[in-house]
């Protein structure tokens, strides 16, 4: 039996907006026309589908595994449409942006709309482990990501380099000093982002190459928090050298015995690197990247 693709393309709606009622909104459909074609796809392969918990529908192991192949035809559909509405050149669409954080991530954008305006842009902001799950789950088209990839499904383009330094507040004993050694770092109380952060792996290899460890005394899952724990006196931090802002209350100290460094990169799945859209956003990069070495 070959699939009914009316069946897949409704499935897709409701297992991705997670109701019915959403589902025949998202569709402009009625939604006992959803319920209806449900049903038929439910009734032609004898798998239940969905699971009702109030408004929300919950999807089964069936469902959990169609869906991941609903997602990636659906992207497939969209890129085709793409392509062939602009006979291969990039005009119009919508890009799916993840990122590790904002600075990387806007200059490029910047650049990008520059050369592309009619098309739309949406970006998530995580850490490493969240980003490369967006690309792996085609929840994001291209992502910026700060970490090496060893999976033979993405392709990575290397973007920008960064050393990592520390930084305390003004009321810190150290705050007059120029840089400080990875041991009295691990002599303090840190702290960090959570666990998936490249910053806080890098400094976690490095200590560990030297046989110390951290002390994170607090784990926090955002950038903004980590900042204001520091300027608080909560402890001390590390950060990437272009992330840090100046501040009359933080300075940035640098690591004088440990060459700690973090490696941004652009990636995709390679299955999707012909994209018009992430070719275009890829060459963008790659033109930003060849102009910071002149």
């Amino acid at each position: 039996m070959a699939m009914n693709f009316t069946w897949l393309r409704t499935f897709h709606a409701v297992a991705a907006h997670r109701g019915f009622t959403a589902a025949a909104r998202a569709l402009g459909i009625g939604q006992p026309t959803v319920t209806t074609q449900i049903k038929e796809l439910e009734r032609a392969y004898g798998v239940e589908l969905f699971k009702r918990n109030g408004h929300r529908v919950e999807l089964t192991d069936a469902a959990a595994g169609l869906f991941a192949l609903s997602k990636r035809i659906m992207s497939l559909r969209d890129e085709a449409d793409e392509l062939l509405s602009g006979h291969g050149v990039l005009h119009t669409g919508h890009l799916r942006l993840a990122a590790v954080g904002p600075f990387h991530a806007m200059e490029i954008l910047a650049a990008f709309k520059r050369e592309h305006p009619r098309v739309s842009v949406s970006v998530a902001l995580g850490n490493s482990e969240r980003t490369l799950k967006h690309v792996l789950e085609l929840e994001a088209d291209v992502a910026i990501l700060a970490q090496a990839v060893d999976d033979p499904r993405v392709r990575a383009v290397p973007y920008r380099e960064h050393r990592v330094v520390a930084f305390v507040n003004r009321q810190h004993r150290w705050f007059r000093r120029r840089n400080i050694t990875l041991a009295e770092l691990a002599s303090q109380p840190l702290v960090l982002r959570e666990q998936g952060s490249t910053t806080r792996r890098a400094l976690e290899q490095a200590l560990a190459r030297q046989g110390l460890k951290a002390q994170p005394v607090f784990e926090i899952g955002s950038r903004e928090g980590v900042w204001k724990a520091v300027e608080q006196g909560l402890g001390i931090s590390v950060v990437a050298d272009f992330e840090f802002v100046a501040h009359p209350n933080l300075r940035a100290l640098e690591i004088a015995d440990a060459e700690i460094r973090t490696e941004y990169k652009i990636i995709c799945l390679r299955e999707r690197a012909s994209s018009p859209k992430i070719s275009a956003f890829i060459k963008v990069a790659e033109i930003l990247r060849g102009s910071s070495r002149e």
